[in-house]
C-alpha cells in the first residue's frame, strides 16, 4: 500500500494566503483496479490563478487544485507504460491513482536533455497562455509595439519573447531591477521597475512614445486603468491575470475604461487559455521548437521539498518567483 502525502486548504484565504490556511496530510491508496496506474509527483506548479479559483470552485478541506508532471510506477493500463512522464491535473499530491483519462504524455521528440519541468511552464499551460494570447486574441502582427506587464513571470517572459519572434517591438515591466535586467537579457527593447519609477505614467510613455498595439494584461488594476491610455487607434488587449487584485479583502475601485475605448476604438478581451484545448498540440509542438532551437529561453525558480508547497506558493504570489516557480519532491 502506498501512503500520499496531500496539502489541503485547511481554511478559505483572507487577504493573502497564510501557510496556517494549509494543512498537510496522509492518504493510504487503494490497490490498483484493471486500467488504473500509479503515479509519482515529480514536479508540481504553483500558479496565480490558483488564489481565485480555490475561493470559486474549492471547498476547505479539498485538496490544493494544480497540475504536476508525474512518473508512472505501475500500470495496469496497457496505453501507460511504467516510467513514462505525464502532465497531470491532480491537485498537491506525492502520489495518486488514474484512469489515465486526463493525463497527458510528455511528446515523444522532448530531448533528453530538456528539463520535464518545463512542461508546467513554457512548454506547458503558461506557455500555450502567451501563445494564444498573442496570436488569437492581441492578433499581433509584425512591426507593431507589444506591452506586458508581470513581464519576468512565467506568462510574461514567454508573451515577450514570441512577441520578439513575430517581429514586433517589446516593452515589459516587472517589480525588481533583477527581473528587469533579465527581460533585457532575453531580448526585450525596454523594461523598467514598475515600484521604482517616479511616474507609471511618464514610463509607460518613455518607452514607447507612440503609444501600444497591443497589452496583454497580466496584472490589472492601477496599471491597467494608466496604460489603456497609452493604447495606439484599434489597439487590443488581452486581459490574462489580475494579479494585483487576487488578494484584496476590500475590492479596488477602478477608473472607468469606456472613454479611452472609445475615442480610440479599443477592443478588450478576457480569456482563459483551456478555449483552444483542442488546439494544445500545435502550441506545445511550437513552443517546444522555439525552445530546442534556443529562440525562448527558460528560467525556473524552483523550490526543494513538497513540504514546502504553501511558501513556494506565497511566495510566487509576492512576485519573489523570475520565470515559472515550480517545486521538485
Amino acid at each position: 500500500m502506498v501512503t500520499a502525502k496531500v496539502w489541503v486548504l485547511k481554511k478559505h484565504f483572507e487577504g493573502f494566503p497564510k501557510t496556517s490556511d494549509f494543512e498537510l496530510k496522509k492518504i493510504d491508496l487503494p490497490n490498483l483496479k484493471d486500467r488504473e496506474l500509479l503515479l509519482e509527483s515529480v514536479f508540481l506548479s504553483v500558479d496565480p490563478y490558483m488564489r481565485p479559483y480555490s475561493q470559486r470552485d474549492m471547498k476547505e478541506g479539498d485538496i490544493m487544485i494544480g497540475t504536476q508532471v508525474a512518473r508512472i510506477v505501475e500500470s495496469k493500463n496497457p496505453a501507460f507504460t511504467v516510467g513514462a512522464f505525464v502532465v497531470a491535473r491532480s491537485g498537491w499530491r506525492t502520489h495518486f491513482i488514474s484512469d489515465g483519462k486526463n493525463l497527458q504524455l510528455l511528446p515523444s521528440s522532448w530531448p533528453e536533455s530538456l528539463p520535464k519541468s518545463l512542461a508546467l511552464g513554457t512548454i506547458g499551460m503558461p506557455g500555450l497562455t502567451a501563445y494564444f494570447g498573442l496570436l488569437e486574441v492581441c492578433k499581433m502582427k509584425p512591426g507593431e509595439t507589444v506591452l506586458v506587464n508581470a513581464a519576468a513571470g512565467a506568462v510574461g517572459s514567454v508573451v515577450g519573447q514570441l512577441a520578439k519572434i513575430g517581429g514586433c517591438k517589446v516593452v515589459g515591466c516587472a517589480g525588481s531591477d533583477d527581473k528587469v535586467a533579465y527581460l533585457k537579457k532575453i531580448g526585450f527593447d525596454e523594461a523598467f521597475n514598475y515600484k521604482t519609477v517616479t511616474s507609471l505614467d511618464e514610463a509607460l510613455h518613455k518607452a514607447s512614445p507612440d503609444g501600444y498595439d497591443c497589452f496583454f494584461d497580466n496584472v490589472g488594476g492601477e496599471f491597467a486603468s494608466i496604460a489603456i491610455n497609452h493604447m495606439k487607434k484599434y489597439g487590443r488587449i488581452a486581459v490574462c491575470g489580475a494579479i494585483s487584485q487576487y488578494n484584496d479583502s476590500v475590492p479596488q475601485k477602478g477608473s472607468y475604461v469606456q472613454v479611452p475605448m472609445i475615442f480610440r476604438e479599443l477592443r478588450m478581451e478576457g480569456f482563459i487559455v483551456t478555449r483552444w484545448n483542442n488546439r494544445w498540440e500545435e502550441g506545445l509542438k511550437a513552443l517546444l521548437k522555439w525552445v530546442v532551437e534556443g529562440k525562448v529561453k527558460c528560467h525556473e525558480q524552483v523550490t526543494e521539498g513538497f513540504e514546502n508547497m504553501p511558501m513556494a506558493f506565497i511566495g510566487m504570489l509576492k512576485g519573489e518567483n523570475l520565470g515559472k516557480a515550480i517545486v521538485k519532491v
